[in-house]
C-alpha cells in the first residue's frame, strides 16, 4: 500500500512506468503469459500488479529520468527492449519445438490437419500443438518462469534505465542463439526421423518386391502408428533433450546481461 501513496509523485510514477514498461516487454514474450490464447485484461493485470510488487524493490536502482517528452518515450522504449531481449530467449526454444513438431508432422502425413496454437497465433501441426503444450509443462515445473521473473529483478542493478544498444556482440550472441532452433530441432525429432525413414525404406523395398501392393494406401496407418508408438516410447529422451535446453537459459541471460549492460 506504501507503494501506492509514492505513486502520487509525479517523479515517482514515471519511475513507475519505466519499471511498468520492462515487465510488459518480458510478459509479451514469455511463454505461457505471452501466448495470444491469454486474454488482454489478463495481460494488463498481470503485468501492473508485478510492477507494483517489483517497483518497491528495484526502486533503489533507478536514477532521475528526462523531463521532456521525447526523451521519455525514447526511454520507456528501452525499457520494453529490455523486456523483450529476456522473453525471447525462452522463445526460442519453443520455437524450436514448434519446428520439430512441424518436421515430424509432415513426414508422419498431419500436413493437411492443422490447428490452432493459442502460443504463437498460428495455423500449426496437430504434433506442434502436442509437444509445445508438454515444453509449457515442462517450462512451468522446472520454475523457469521464476528464473525470469528474478533475472528481470536483477537486470536494474547490471541495466541501468536506457542501457538498452545494439552491439556487434550482441548481435553475434542473437545469430548464433536463433541458429540454434534449427539444432534443438533436429536433436528432438531425432528418434521419429530416423524411425519414419526406416519404414519408408521398408516400403519401396516392398514396392519393388510386390508391384501389386498398394504401398501409398498403407503408408499413412503405419507412419501414424510407427510414429505415437515411437513417440511415446522415446519421450523421456524428448524431456531430457528439452531440459537441458531450459536449463542453459540462466547461462544465456547471463551473457545478455553482460552485452547490454557494457
Amino acid at each position: 500500500m506504501s507503494s501506492l501513496f509514492h505513486l502520487a509523485d509525479v517523479a515517482e510514477f514515471t519511475l513507475f512506468v519505466l519499471v511498468l514498461g520492462r515487465m510488459a516487454g518480458l510478459f509479451s514474450a514469455i511463454p505461457l503469459f505471452g501466448g495470444k490464447g491469454v486474454p488482454t485484461r489478463i495481460k494488463i493485470v498481470l503485468i501492473f500488479s508485478m510492477s507494483l510488487v517489483f517497483f518497491p524493490v528495484v526502486r533503489v536502482y533507478l536514477t532521475a529520468v528526462p523531463e521532456d517528452v521525447l526523451s521519455l518515450g525514447l526511454l520507456v522504449a528501452r525499457e520494453v527492449l529490455v523486456g523483450l531481449s529476456l522473453g525471447l530467449l525462452s522463445q526460442v526454444i519453443f520455437s524450436a519445438v514448434e519446428f520439430c513438431g512441424q518436421f515430424i508432422g509432415m513426414q508422419m502425413g498431419f500436413t493437411t490437419a492443422s490447428l490452432f496454437d493459442p502460443t504463437m497465433g498460428t495455423q500449426v501441426s496437430v504434433l506442434s500443438v502436442l509437444e509445445n503444450l508438454l515444453a509449457t509443462l515442462l517450462f512451468m515445473s522446472l520454475g523457469m518462469h521464476h528464473l525470469f521473473l528474478r533475472a528481470i529483478m536483477e537486470s536494474y542493478q547490471l541495466i541501468p534505465l536506457g542501457a538498452w544498444h545494439v552491439s556487434g556482440e550482441l548481435l553475434t550472441f542473437v545469430v548464433a542463439t536463433t541458429g540454434g532452433i534449427f539444432t534443438l530441432a533436429i536433436k528432438l525429432a531425432a528418434p521419429l526421423m530416423a524411425s519414419l525413414l526406416a519404414a519408408t525404406v521398408s516400403l519401396g523395398v516392398m514396392a519393388r518386391i510386390f508391384p501389386q501392393m498398394n504401398i501409398f494406401m498403407m503408408s499413412f496407418p503405419l507412419n501414424i502408428g510407427l510414429g505415437f508408438i515411437v513417440l511415446g516410447i522415446t519421450v523421456k529422451v524428448f524431456f531430457h533433450i528439452l531440459g537441458n535446453a531450459f536449463l542453459t537459459l540462466s547461462q544465456q541471460i547471463t551473457t545478455l546481461f553482460r552485452l547490454l549492460g557494457a
